[in-house]
């Protein structure tokens, strides 16, 4: 690679937290930022849109940065129950999760929608979280890189590559999300390694996009993991509700 790539821990809490509780772990996540936060490694937490107030306050003097777990397609007008980017902008927030597997399976979300979500995210100023994965039918059936290849390839296409170079790609292999079961690094790397090369076939400038793994990363594992060559850190979900452990995971990617 053309250049060190820093190390991403991104915490997605899906939908959980209440107000007492999240300031409880956000304050926790500020006591432990002076480690887990570092030059080379770039902590985030997405939390879920009516939080975002609450992060703006709380995390406004820490060196975390804050997003949200979706976006609109649209960057406004008459859709109700959307959350546009700009929206998400006004409070800080510098992350948006799109294409995310559960949106893709409960929301029947398409790739070409995942890409528009990418662009208006650019728009407003935020990194987009592209997620890509498969299922564990996909996998068992060897339509692992035919699928996930299609996935990224409707973004490649549909942003410049001024836009390509401001993502975030999270390869998060669906059979491993919230199953407790975890990708081994070795198949981890074989598919973050297929990514980089799909995304630099694009144009060279996108080498070192940021590759994050998301599925069941925990303290055990997370070393291993952010260790591969194309690996530079992690999305993680369950265990960025509890402080301790996502300290920890932050730690491993140090």
């Amino acid at each position: 690679m053309s250049k060190q790539r820093a190390k991403w821990v991104v915490g997605n809490w899906k939908m959980h937290g209440r107000l007492a509780e999240n300031e409880v772990l956000l304050r926790a996540l500020v006591d432990g930022a002076g480690t887990a936060a570092t030059g080379t490694v770039r902590v985030g937490v997405c939390v879920p849109a009516p939080y975002l107030a609450q992060a703006e306050a709380l995390l406004r003097e820490a060196p975390l940065v804050w997003g949200v777990q979706d976006v609109s397609a649209y960057a406004e007008g008459a859709y109700t129950g959307e959350v546009a980017a700009g929206m998400a902008a006004d409070f800080g927030a510098t992350l948006a999760i799109v294409g995310h597997s559960e949106r893709r399976a409960y929301h029947g979300e398409r790739s070409e929608v995942v890409a528009l979500k990418a662009q208006r995210a650019l728009d407003a100023g935020l990194t987009p979280i592209v997620c890509v994965g498969e299922t564990l039918e996909q996998r068992e059936s060897g339509a692992t890189q035919a699928v996930v290849g299609a996935q990224i390839d409707a973004v490649l296409a549909a942003l410049p590559v001024a836009g390509l170079a401001r993502i975030v790609v999270a390869y998060e292999p669906v059979w491993a999300i919230g199953t407790g079961k975890s990708a081994t690094a070795e198949q981890a790397q074989e598919m973050h390694a297929f990514l980089r090369a799909r995304l630099a076939s694009k144009d060279a400038a996108l080498a070192d996009v940021p590759l994050l793994y998301g599925g069941s990363v925990k303290p055990d594992n997370a070393q291993t993991l952010f260790g591969q060559k194309d690996i530079d850190g992690g999305l993680i979900g369950g265990a960025s509700l509890k402080s301790q452990d996502f300290l920890a995971i932050c730690a491993a990617a140090r």
